[in-house]
């Protein structure tokens, strides 16, 4: 069955985050469609190739992801297309190191290593919330994810969850006095606490005042994702 979409991409149009040289062969492999969106996420084979750097060439990242050495949120994925994108989990085969793609330095995606021990768990923030057949909840989450799930929770919150099970662990909820993560922009990577949280309108998004450091400022709540009452509830540095 062919699936839909380009395989290649111009390494003009990549994102900056993604870390490719600009001048080399025209084209690098590309995102599908899945999990994360085209620009929020880098495939599996850029991911290993020129982000870790741990393999030098396509075909050395062929042959790695081909036979099932990169397990993201604890499942193996044989794609070179596979969008790896905000708080996935990487473990490689045959390596010690376990890393979590997080927002840094104003750069959208950079990996860290975590401790072993954090790796069955992932934050998840909710992007949408339904009612379907028989009165259940369906939520859906900013990886891909939907659970039918009763758990109280609202759209902007983040939920810890157990992967690759799936099992929601803990809800933290957007309100006032929370450690926000900012997830995209200029600011990305830096975390400050939620003052004020601003309904929205039929004009304007619904939007966050948020302290970073010494410094408030006022950003839409798409950008926020709460991360823990005091410090973050799991290792994004």
């Amino acid at each position: 069955m062919k699936i839909a979409g380009s395989k290649k991409l111009k390494r003009q149009m990549a994102p900056l985050f993604w870390g490719i040289t600009r001048k080399e062969k025209r084209f690098v492999v590309t995102v599908r469609p899945g999990s994360h969106g085209k620009n929020t996420s880098i495939s599996s084979a850029v991911f290993l190739r020129d982000m870790l750097k741990i393999v030098k060439t396509l075909r050395e990242a062929k042959y790695a992801i081909y036979n099932g050495k990169v397990i993201v949120d604890g499942i193996i994925r044989k794609s070179l297309h596979h969008g790896i994108g905000l708080m996935d989990v990487i473990e490689l085969d045959g390596l010690k190191e376990t890393y979590r793609l997080v927002p840094k330095n104003g750069i959208l995606l950079q990996p860290i290593i975590i401790d072993s021990i954090e790796k069955t768990k992932k934050l998840v923030q909710v992007k949408s919330k339904t009612t379907i057949k028989n009165n259940k909840t369906q939520v859906g989450f900013h990886d891909g994810r939907v659970l039918i799930d009763d758990t109280n929770v609202s759209v902007g919150d983040t939920c810890v969850m157990q992967i690759p099970e799936q099992k929601i662990l803990d809800v933290i909820k957007l309100e006032k006095g929370i450690q926000g993560l900012i997830t995209r922009g200029v600011n990305a990577g830096k975390i400050g606490t939620v003052d004020e949280i601003k309904e929205g309108t039929f004009i304007l998004p619904k939007r966050v005042n948020i302290t970073l450091e010494d410094r408030q400022i006022e950003i839409p709540a798409s950008l926020i994702m709460p991360i823990g009452k005091e410090k973050p509830v799991i290792q994004i540095r």
